[in-house]
């Protein structure tokens, strides 16, 4: 079946990989897919309908899911991705994961990766990666969650700051530059998707450090990629300046730390 379709592109993993065959995907399915495909269906049943629904896994190691309709950014991510409404919007998609998830038990016997999860843990299955190529929006509005294939237990706030890392974007002008519209405001960005989230008052004064935790721990999963030799992500990190550039990243955050915090709670 994945033979032929529509090739999705979008992403870093599974580059060609993954067909739409109408209204299912097909993609290569991840090492933890029944686990996870139970806590989709599980999320569905608890009346969260933004994610896809699995369907089945295949003998050749792949899994069907549902396709759902809409649009979704692609670097360089354009205006209409990355204004106010749209970043709000994000935030309080991942709320209402969250709050799903919070009613479900976690399949603790489930070996779930451990690249871009929470160190500290948590009870809470984290996606992990809500950039915005793994974000479907209808008119200008965030409405599904696709790609769970990081999905790990963790904090919530763990996953406020893996997503306040791509849709802030939390990166110094210079990184941020050809992938961004220019001008973006991140310290009143930061505080739009706190807000859109609902984020708790202890959870905000805890955000800039889980950020500044977030970053080592991405930049961590690339140097394993490119240690093992990924060409996509060998390519990316040359032709984006290299360790340098997140050598700049780490040290902006640091610098702009009391900055992103007083927004935070203005």
């Amino acid at each position: 079946m994945a033979a032929e379709g529509e090739v999705l592109v979008g992403g870093m993993v599974n580059v060609g990989a993954v067909v739409r065959h109408g209204s299912l995907v097909e993609r290569p399915a991840p090492r933890t897919a029944r686990a996870l495909h139970a806590h989709l269906l599980a999320l569905a049943e608890q009346g969260f309908d933004a994610a896809p629904r699995p369907v089945r896994l295949t003998d050749d190691g792949r899994e069907q899911l549902t396709f759902i309709p809409g649009d979704v950014p692609l670097p360089p991510f354009p205006d209409w991705a990355m204004t106010e409404a749209a970043l709000r919007s994000v935030g309080s998609l991942l709320r209402r994961l969250h709050d799903a998830s919070a009613a479900l038990a976690v399949d603790v016997s489930a070996e779930w990766p451990r690249s871009l999860a929470d160190p500290e843990g948590g009870t809470v299955l984290c996606h992990n990666d809500v950039c915005p190529e793994n974000v479907v929006f209808r008119e200008g509005q965030a409405t599904a969650l696709i790609d769970f294939d990081l999905a790990a237990p963790g904090r919530p706030v763990w996953d406020v700051a893996m997503t306040a890392r791509y849709w802030v974007p939390m990166l110094d002008p210079t990184s941020a530059a050809g992938f961004y519209p220019a001008g973006l405001d991140a310290p009143a960005r930061l505080r739009i998707l706190a807000d859109g989230y609902r984020l708790s008052p202890q959870e905000r004064a805890e955000l800039p450090g889980v950020i500044e935790q977030a970053t080592a721990s991405c930049r961590a999963f690339v140097a394993g990629r490119v240690a093992d030799g990924d060409p996509g992500y060998v390519q990316a990190l040359s032709e984006r300046g290299g360790w340098r550039r997140w050598d700049r990243v780490q040290e902006w955050l640091v610098a702009q730390r009391g900055v992103f915090a007083a927004a935070l709670v203005r």
